[in-house]
């Protein structure tokens, strides 16, 4: 099996290569070919090639973005890619920062011996970030539970199988949601455990309005059914008060209004369009190995 692990990347070349070399002692021994193709989106801070012995991965390559546009459309632009000019069986998405833990690699390897035409998620059963950011991540999962109806336990850290990967590239979702358009596109997976690891260098870059962003984002991919489940609670609401009407019982109903606002703004950012023409914005294509 050839298994390409795609990692979008913004500056965090000291933690890619502590990845890199992590990468390369868990599939030492592994029975696949093991590739790396990183995405450089448009970083500001120049990569040294310094890396340490690597002979366990197949291939590395740097694919150099013109512009920013941002995690999410880094990695759909790499699925694009990978799709459209490499030979492989399977795509493992992970962040490049080491919070996606590369020791369950293999994991994912002995659950597609299994499941050989199953896309497999890493649900995450433990998060190593501080206690507001759990909190925080608590009510994320919450609300887009509430608003979509769906249970997205999962993040980037995937394996992907070919045609998970062409359902993806033909939704315009992918390029605003990774996790969301997958949830979407993927009914039939399977799954590992997955704990978030420590960041290997500095702090992380999910901040709290990232997070916000990042629900609305997925929140987004399911705006019809938000706008149904929207509906029916005002519905519902309206009935139960309707005798007792005051300004502060219409504080729900405006706040739901508000967040359909944001969600159907946020849901602009998908695009197919874009996403077809991304590799038009790779400026170069390094090969480090």
């Amino acid at each position: 099996m050839k298994i390409i692990i795609l990692i979008p990347i913004y500056n965090d070349w000291q933690s890619v290569k502590k990845l890199l070399e992590k990468i390369n002692n868990e599939v030492k021994g592994m029975d696949h070919s093991f590739s790396v193709i990183l995405v450089n989106d448009a970083s500001t801070e120049q990569f040294t090639e310094n890396l340490p012995n690597l002979s366990d991965l197949n291939s590395i390559q740097i694919i150099n973005l013109k512009n920013n546009i941002g995690h999410a459309r880094c990695i759909a632009t790499g699925l694009k890619h990978i799709n459209e000019n490499e030979q492989f069986d399977y795509i493992i998405p992970m962040d490049g920062d080491g919070e996606d833990r590369p020791g369950e690699i293999k994991l994912f390897v002995e659950n597609f011996n299994y499941h050989p035409n199953k896309t497999i998620v890493g649900e995450r059963v433990k998060r190593s970030e501080n206690i507001l950011f759990k909190i925080c991540y608590f009510f994320h999962k919450i609300l887009t539970y509430t608003f979509t109806g769906k249970s997205i336990k999962f993040g980037n850290y995937t394996c992907l199988t070919k045609s998970t990967i062409e359902k993806m590239l033909s939704d315009k979702a992918t390029w605003s949601s990774f996790s969301g358009s997958l949830a979407k596109n993927c009914n039939d997976k399977a799954t590992i455990s997955s704990e978030r690891g420590k960041r290997y260098f500095g702090p992380s870059k999910m901040s709290f309005l990232n997070l916000i962003k990042h629900s609305l984002a997925i929140i987004g991919v399911f705006k019809f059914s938000v706008l149904a489940r929207s509906i029916l609670f005002v519905l519902v609401y309206m009935f139960l008060i309707y005798q007792k009407i005051t300004f502060i019982m219409l504080i729900p109903i405006f706040l739901n209004i508000l967040f359909l606002i944001f969600t159907f703004i946020i849901s602009k950012r998908e695009s197919l369009n874009d996403m077809n023409n991304s590799l038009s914005n790779i400026l170069i294509i390094d090969k480090i190995k």
